[in-house]
């Protein structure tokens, strides 16, 4: 697989489901499902996986102590579509206080997460990246925060259909879904 192919569909003549693909293990891979498709991804590189860490430290610290929900890391499945399935994995997750499952579920939520954080991998296409970026708003999500590491910007994604652009001596700001939250792009850069 090359930097230009970031997934592969796994085609199999039939739809997988969500139960399915949580009994799915396919060694030192990422995997979604997209309608039913299964899609496997290699795991991202050290830049972002840094990023990703950085703000999630960040976001959990303001969270926690302001006590407004909960940060859920990378690899967390939220199932976003039934019939035929679409699972979704951000890099970073938060979910309101009042919407954290109780108990919490052992296998995927069937709900968005408030606010989401995908951070791009260099193979990423533009074209997946906004239908998962649809996918979530689709589904709930009320913000999206799509950070490029390589052109150091972010791209801001809301329910409402706005979006704006994010440069490296701006910030990330929680709006209304995480108040109060503003993390200079920089300094996860």
């Amino acid at each position: 697989m090359t930097a230009e192919h970031s997934y592969v569909p796994i085609m199999t003549g039939t739809l997988m489901t969500a139960d399915e693909l949580l009994q799915t293990s396919i060694p030192d891979k990422q995997v979604e499902l997209v309608r039913g498709v299964l899609i496997v991804r290699e795991p991202p590189g050290f830049l972002h996986g840094d990023v990703a860490f950085q703000l999630a430290l960040r976001l959990a610290k303001h969270v926690e102590q302001h006590g407004l929900g909960r940060i859920l890391g990378a690899e967390i499945g939220f199932k976003l579509q039934s019939n035929p399935d679409t699972v979704r994995a951000p890099d970073v997750a938060f979910l309101t206080k009042e919407r954290v499952p109780d108990p919490r579920p052992l296998g995927y939520p069937a709900m968005a997460p408030d606010l989401v954080v995908e951070v791009l991998s260099p193979g990423d296409r533009a074209g997946e990246v906004l239908a998962k970026v649809g996918d979530w708003l689709e589904a709930g999500a009320r913000l999206v925060w799509v950070i490029d590491p390589r052109r150091r910007l972010a791209r801001v994604y809301r329910q409402d259909g706005t979006e704006s652009a994010i440069s490296e001596s701006e910030s990330l700001d929680g709006e209304a879904v995480v108040p109060g939250f503003s993390c200079p792009l920089a300094a996860i850069l």
